[in-house]
């Protein structure tokens, strides 16, 4: 269902829109291909024939034409998403981020297993219910997660660009509705 999704988004999905994917579940880490897969619900640890490998994922994100897309993985090894670990610096004002398309992740960890009693999950949602900002880029909402999930679990949360699928050096922008 989720590779369908995505395949169906790509005729939908235009570059004045904006996405967030969001995924909680379990995921694995191969030592040896050097690849991190989701294992969604009907996933058999035993048989990856359901597995999603991050290529494919990356493969999607690429060729979907959003403005901006960030991708939101709680999940055991999501930080296998990034080619390298180099954090996004900011490169100006919010509305300068959002003029340049960009395609950011935010993970619950790194390369390792986390809980599946999410503290990650807690501290988004408190992050985003209590924004009072009319503008919130992901950058910013991952900077004032972090310390609270790195406080109360021993998981590494990371933020970062997902390299060679068109980031531009913008930034997944919230806006405050009323």
């Amino acid at each position: 269902d989720i590779i369908g999704t995505l395949h169906k988004m790509r005729g939908t999905i235009t570059e004045e829109d904006n996405l967030m994917i969001y995924y909680a579940g379990h995921g694995h880490w191969d030592e040896e291909m050097e690849t991190g897969y989701w294992l969604p619900s009907d996933a058999n640890s035993e048989n990856p024939v359901n597995w999603i490998p991050n290529t494919d994922l990356t493969n999607y994100i690429n060729v979907l034409k959003s403005k901006h897309t960030l991708l939101v993985a709680d999940a055991c090894f999501s930080g296998g998403i990034f080619k390298t670990r180099k954090a996004f610096n900011n490169s100006g004002a919010i509305e300068n981020l959002y003029k340049l398309p960009s395609r950011k992740a935010i993970t619950s960890g790194n390369l390792k297993e986390v809980p599946d009693q999410s503290v990650f999950i807690e501290y988004l949602l408190k992050q985003l219910n209590e924004n009072n900002v009319e503008y919130f880029s992901s950058e910013q909402l991952f900077s004032q997660m972090r310390p609270a999930i790195m406080n109360n679990s021993d998981n590494v949360p990371q933020y970062g660009t997902i390299q060679k699928v068109g980031d531009e050096g913008g930034d997944f922008v919230f806006i405050l509705r009323d």
